[in-house]
């Protein structure tokens, strides 16, 4: 692979899929396109930065000509960047679908005008919709219930949308594979492990019940390798395979790992909207060599032990600080461009 345009590279998933590429000797060059919001650090890359090929850009998928300028200089995308978690999106509908809509379309508009070879749309599970039992295919409507999941479904359409219309107007075979993919253990909201630490509270929505997929992150970034680079043009894959907890099963792990009991816990009234399960089928990422090797329960103990040693993170200090890192691209001053 020439170079390799990674949007939201500086988010938990982002940031060690970049670290992926870079162990990969056919990897050219690097550049990671993050707006350091709440879900982005530079600190997430740490020794990535010592890698020359690695070039990180302060800037927004929103910003048209930002996105255009560097889209002409890579041959392989892979679009994480997105507004996320659930509660957040219905406070806040707006800026998700700016983002995860409008986002998507000027990075797809972008790629093709210009020699992009692959372009891998990173969705969630949560697309789909609620599953109280059976398992979602890539074939399967998309019925998502909340904000968040809307605007994913929408971005997953418009990516979709995409390379069909490319394809049929006759331009170069493009562009595009798509993953759904279940969280990894990072993405369970920081604020569980930062509150137990400190022997605060945390809470639980309903009774616990609701089932979540958990894949290790490592097993995660294989998955989307495997598409990037040997992936169908216009598919569509799943990736899954990781280990169903219910929301008190996790709970409890992670009472367990910080010292805690349950009387830490407090359970509050559900959302209106809370799906009770998802459930992927990754049959057909299986067929191009995928497999989760990695065990799940590795990570919420590695998870808690990298809060323990990194305090500095849960309040973390003004980013000016970063402006100094090596092969680093500031370009904060500029505003979005919707276009």
């Amino acid at each position: 692979m020439n170079a390799v345009l990674v949007t939201g590279g500086a988010g938990f998933i982002g940031s060690h899929y970049v670290k992926e590429l870079l162990q990969a000797d056919d990897t050219a060059r690097v550049t990671v396109l993050d707006a350091l919001t709440y879900a982005g650090h530079l600190d997430n890359l740490s020794e990535a930065f010592l890698d020359p090929r690695l070039t990180f850009v302060h800037g927004s998928i929103l910003d048209a000509a930002l996105v255009d300028q560097l889209m002409a200089s890579h041959t392989h995308v892979v679009h994480f960047a997105a507004e996320s978690h659930v509660d957040r999106s219905l406070v806040g509908e707006t800026l998700f679908a700016e983002t995860n809509v409008l986002g998507t379309q000027i990075l797809v508009n972008a790629a093709s005008r210009h020699p992009i070879q692959r372009f891998v749309h990173i969705s969630t599970d949560e697309v789909y919709g609620p599953l109280p039992e059976g398992t979602a295919t890539e074939d399967d409507p998309l019925l998502p219930t909340v904000p968040y999941a809307a605007t994913k479904a929408a971005s997953d359409l418009i990516a979709l949308s995409a390379y069909r219309n490319l394809r049929d107007a006759g331009v170069r075979d493009p562009l595009l594979q798509q993953l759904r993919a279940c969280p990894a253990p990072g993405e369970d909201r920081p604020s569980v492990l930062t509150r137990l630490l400190r022997g605060e509270p945390v809470t639980l929505h309903g009774r616990g019940e609701h089932v979540r997929n958990w894949l290790h992150v490592s097993d995660h970034c294989a998955g989307i390798d495997l598409v990037l680079r040997g992936g169908t043009p216009g598919e569509v894959y799943n990736i899954g395979g990781g280990t169903d907890l219910t929301s008190r099963e996790l709970t409890g792990e992670l009472l367990r790992l910080c010292g805690a009991d349950w009387n830490k816990v407090q359970y509050i009234p559900d959302r209106r909207a809370n799906d009770i399960r998802y459930s992927m089928a990754w049959d057909k990422i299986a067929q191009l060599g995928y497999e989760p090797r990695r065990d799940f329960h590795e990570a919420p103990s590695d998870t808690v032990q990298w809060y323990r040693h990194h305090h500095r993170r849960w309040t973390p200090p003004p980013h000016a600080c970063a402006v100094t890192r090596p092969h680093v691209i500031l370009d904060a001053s500029r505003e979005p461009e919707h276009a």
